[in-house]
């Protein structure tokens, strides 16, 4: 299976920018994966898909501002994008990479001082001169690479989902932005239950593949937590005849993640490197709600592996003709 089958064409301006100003008025298009036949709506008629003892699966992480901003002694400016917490000595993305020697002091705008250290994989290790807690206070949102802009105020809500409550994301979960608490508490009194597991979505979301053989690639590992309440809410919900809805790829890796043969969950905690393309075979979802994802990326062929590529790169060619907005601030998909 070669790259180059997940390449397609769009246009630049369909790259959304920025949010919009109510999460759930974006647009939706519904994709059946039988047929290939599509309908376009907007995100808040999600409620006349998902039934009553349908389960909702949400991946509750919250987004750290990860992305620093300092100078080094030479008055060079540098930016810094934290790839990890919970240590001492941090990995993270150093820019200019090649600039930035190691053991180099280099100073944040916040005054606090940061010592370079030793490359470690994508990035390199650094010794913060104060908590990282009191570090990140002052950091900025981590917007992907796409959005041609700096991070404003307005960023550290919406590119939040209203359900976030772990830290430890790098990169928003995307498909659960468009959801209002309105919307879930309407999706709630309908009947449908709610699971929240956790997959710490990491910079290596947006990591270009490089290997022309797909199945040559490897995958970024990222941390996922499913607890005994949620593999016992979903179970249930298999059990008893209705649909697990994976609200995003993140939730969905997670789910396939901690699935037996059979798709019921199994409550588990680790880190997962599941690559999922096409010829996959799918055990624990039912359906997938899900943003529109950049050509060649593994999120790409996630969904391709889910509703078939040809299926896929059709819906596509319907979002672009019809105006959708692409990518994290973009609008959505459901596949059913």
């Amino acid at each position: 299976m070669k790259l180059s089958e997940f390449s397609y064409e769009l246009p630049k301006e369909l790259i959304a920018q920025k949010p919009l100003r109510e999460r759930d008025s974006s647009r939706l298009m519904v994709v059946d994966r039988s047929t290939g036949k599509t309908r376009e709506k907007v995100f808040r008629d999600i409620a006349d898909y998902i039934n009553e003892g349908d389960c909702l699966v949400l991946n509750d992480t919250r987004v750290i501002p990860a992305r620093l901003y300092g100078r080094r002694r030479t008055g060079g400016k540098v930016e810094l994008f934290v790839l990890e917490t919970g240590s001492d000595t941090p990995r993270v993305l150093v820019r200019p990479a090649r600039r930035v020697k190691e053991g180099e002091r280099i100073e944040l705008d916040n005054g606090v001082p940061v010592t370079v250290g030793r490359p470690a994989g994508p990035g390199r290790y650094v010794n913060f001169g104060a908590p990282l807690e009191e570090i990140l206070s002052a950091g900025h949102v981590p917007l992907p690479p796409y959005i041609d802009r700096h991070d404003e105020p307005l960023d550290r809500e919406a590119y939040q989902t209203v359900y976030a409550r772990k830290d430890g994301a790098t990169a928003s979960p995307t498909a659960g932005l468009h959801f209002t608490r309105g919307l879930l508490e309407e999706l709630e009194k309908k009947g449908v239950t709610m699971a929240y597991v956790t997959l710490h979505t990491s910079y290596g979301t947006f990591a270009p593949v490089k290997e022309e053989n797909v199945e040559d690639h490897v995958m970024h590992a990222e941390y996922y937590e499913i607890s005994p309440e949620a593999a016992g809410s979903i179970n249930k919900t298999r059990s008893s005849g209705g649909r697990v809805v994976a609200v995003g790829t993140t939730s969905t890796r997670v789910l396939e993640t901690a699935s037996d043969e059979k798709g019921m969950m199994i409550p588990s905690s680790g880190w997962t490197d599941l690559f999922i393309y096409p010829g996959y075979r799918f055990k624990a979802i039912d359906r997938l709600i899900t943003n529109y994802h950049l050509p060649g990326s593994t999120l790409l062929m996630l969904v391709c592996a889910f509703a078939g590529k040809d299926v896929i790169f059709g819906a596509y060619g319907k979002a672009v003709e019809s105006g959708f907005r692409f990518f994290s601030y973009g609008d959505a998909m459901l596949i059913k």
